[in-house]
């Protein structure tokens, strides 16, 4: 006898107008850490299964009242999907056919075993795990297109926005608040783009020193300066037919802004050290979280350059005004984390209540997070709000009334206000677990355990 098959329990609704063969069943399966609820014809199979909370039915062919294939039937109109499995005599295989037609999953035919049973309750669920990934697939391809999460208005608007220029070979000006999603943006515009093929070269401005960027952009030769050991292709060359995404722009200093101008308007480039220019093919887009015609004023972006990057511009939406995108993302973060399993945990209305409720200085990024340290929170259970420790709106402006209430400069009293404010905010993230309180707070136990008993909390 071949090994038993581990199985998960389900829940399964088990249909027969015989007695004692719904008993045999329901023994079979209860063995195997199953729930079952039995029903002795198809009529009243459909009234519970109308209820829901079953994950699979193993009825019988031949039935008064409603049969096993007019129970499927009735399941399919009323757009019940829950699984089925067939019984059939020997006899009656091509009605066992027909039943597969009509969507049963799977078939048994009489007498069987139990490892019979098992096997075809295997088969299903594997069959149903693939409708279900594809299920969510198609659901994802709604939520998700092109790396942008979520179906709000800001963010179709978008959407059409890439789908508009991404054809075009137009420089774009993209602008938002830090973590915004822009480098996503620049990736959708590359891929819905003729160029997708090529490569897609990012570089942050502002994170090189600025006497590296401009070795970083254009290259050099072999012996260009101290250090120049052998020859470098630079970001420019390396993006030849592709897309350069310049994140940071107005971080990038003025000498060399001119001489990006000149790359752009020429659309060719010189190697530092080198003698003979290189003609480039690639799309430039530039990003960033000032306001763009701000940044001229202060001297921050140079005005020509600013109207050759600002052929097509986009302003990125912030979280706070997209609101309505949180569950898509949150889910979209929890699947980045856990995997496209079916054990994801969800996040329950008083979170979605609570992230709503704050302000998202640090927009999706931080929410990315966020999410991250949840389910590090959580142990895998159910997102609530204690495992996100962030402050709503409403309390972030006691926060400054409180601030504004301090006065005088008493530095002990001010300390003392704010620790107070800190551990009580903890404490409600938390739960009240002073563990984990002090975990957020990066304290040790003890420590918390001190100043909870000085300041009487």
């Amino acid at each position: 006898m071949s090994p038993s098959i581990a199985l998960p329990s389900l829940r399964i609704l088990v249909v027969d107008d015989e007695a004692n063969m719904r008993r045999v069943l329901e023994i079979m399966l209860s063995r195997r850490g199953h729930k079952t609820v039995s029903a002795g014809d198809g009529q009243a199979a459909f009234e519970l299964l109308r209820e829901g909370g079953f994950d699979l039915v193993i009825s019988d062919l031949r039935m008064p009242v409603v049969n096993g294939i007019e129970l499927l039937a009735k399941l399919r109109e009323a757009g019940i999907g829950v699984p089925l499995i067939m019984i059939t005599a020997q006899g009656s295989i091509e009605s066992a056919v027909e039943a597969m037609r009509l969507g049963a999953c799977d078939y048994l035919l009489r007498p069987f075993d139990v490892e019979a049973l098992d096997l075809a309750i295997n088969r299903v669920l594997r069959v149903q795990g693939v409708l279900d990934h594809n299920q969510y697939l198609r659901e994802q391809d709604d939520r998700v297109w092109q790396g942008l999460v979520g179906t709000s208005p800001a963010i179709l608007k978008l959407r059409e926005q890439i789908q508009q220029v991404a054809p075009t070979r137009a420089t774009v000006l993209l602008s938002g608040e830090t973590g915004s999603g822009k480098e996503v943006v620049a990736r959708a515009i590359h891929r819905e783009s003729p160029r997708r093929d090529e490569l897609f070269v990012a570089i942050n401005c502002a994170a090189i020193p600025a006497e590296m960027l401009e070795s970083e952009l254009f290259g050099h030769e072999k012996g260009a300066f101290t250090g120049a050991l052998r020859e470098r292709i630079g970001k420019f060359e390396l993006a030849n037919r592709g897309t350069l995404f310049l994140d940071e722009i107005t971080e990038m200093p003025m000498a060399l802004q001119t001489k990006l101008l000149r790359v752009l308007q020429e659309s060719e480039v010189e190697r530092l050290g080198g003698n003979h220019s290189i003609k480039l093919d690639l799309r430039v887009i530039a990003a960033t979280n000032r306001a763009p015609r701000q940044a001229v004023e202060q001297q921050k972006l140079r005005e020509d350059l600013y109207y050759r990057l600002n052929v097509f511009s986009l302003q990125l939406p912030p979280l706070r005004d997209r609101l309505d995108d949180l569950p898509a993302l949150v889910t979209h973060f929890v699947r980045q984390q856990v995997g496209d399993t079916a054990a994801a945990p969800e996040l329950s209305a008083e979170a979605l209540a609570h992230l709503r409720a704050y302000a998202w200085p640090g927009n999706v990024r931080e929410l990315g997070n966020l999410v991250e340290r949840a389910l590090i929170l959580s142990g895998g259970r159910r997102l609530q709000a204690a495992h996100f420790p962030i402050e709503s709106a409403a309390a972030a402006s006691s926060v400054g009334a409180e601030q504004s209430d301090i006065g005088d400069l008493d530095l002990e009293a001010a300390v003392e206000k704010l620790e107070t404010r800190l551990i009580r905010s903890a404490l409600n993230a938390s739960g009240d677990n002073k563990a984990r309180a002090a975990q957020l707070l990066r304290i040790s136990e003890r420590s918390i355990w001190y100043k909870i008993k000085k300041y009487g909390l």
